[in-house]
């Protein structure tokens, strides 16, 4: 998968805290003084209107494409017939970002971040069964064996240095 703007998938199962690492780690990469974009996937049909809304109104009635805006933000709810594939998303909408941490997409080519909690004792996603070539560092709890480098979950500088190095290609 080939994008314009460089783009890691943070993977893991239910609970184990991704999205508050994705949050930690989206703050320390904004105070480093980097653009950062966010793609949160969601395996079921979100709603992002909320009913009785103007907006939820318009799509309601039919509406394909239908843009909320103020001063400060924009949102765009577009009807599709079909999925809208990743790299079209990253190519296309992230222009001008430095990285886009993109949660979930687990079967995607993008480089993964997986984050794991030894104590669940559930195993990890991308090695076992289904080993992902991908994978380029697991974000640990606690001590985990694995043939990539293993971050601490609890230290988003720590995980954010590792994307610059990694995904951005900086090097301090």
């Amino acid at each position: 998968m080939t994008s314009q703007v460089p783009a890691i998938a943070v993977v893991a199962r239910s609970g184990t805290g991704k999205t508050t690492l994705v949050e930690k780690v989206i703050r320390e990469l904004r105070a480093r003084g980097r653009r950062v974009g966010a793609i949160k996937h969601d395996a079921h049909d979100f709603e992002i209107d909320r009913p009785g809304k103007d907006s939820a109104r318009f799509t309601a009635a039919g509406a394909e494409v239908t843009v909320i805006a103020s001063d400060a933000k924009v949102a765009m709810i577009r009807i599709t017939a079909d999925p809208v594939e990743l790299d079209r998303m990253l190519s296309e909408w992230f222009l001008g970002m430095d990285v886009v941490i993109v949660e979930g997409y687990k079967t995607s080519d993008l480089p993964k971040l997986e984050v794991h909690r030894p104590e669940l004792g559930r195993p990890l996603l991308t090695r076992g069964d289904a080993y992902d070539d991908h994978l380029l560092a697991v974000a640990s709890t606690g001590p985990v064996e694995v043939d990539v480098p293993v971050l601490d979950a609890n230290d988003p500088a720590c995980v954010a240095g590792f994307l610059e190095r990694e995904v951005l290609g900086t090097h301090d």
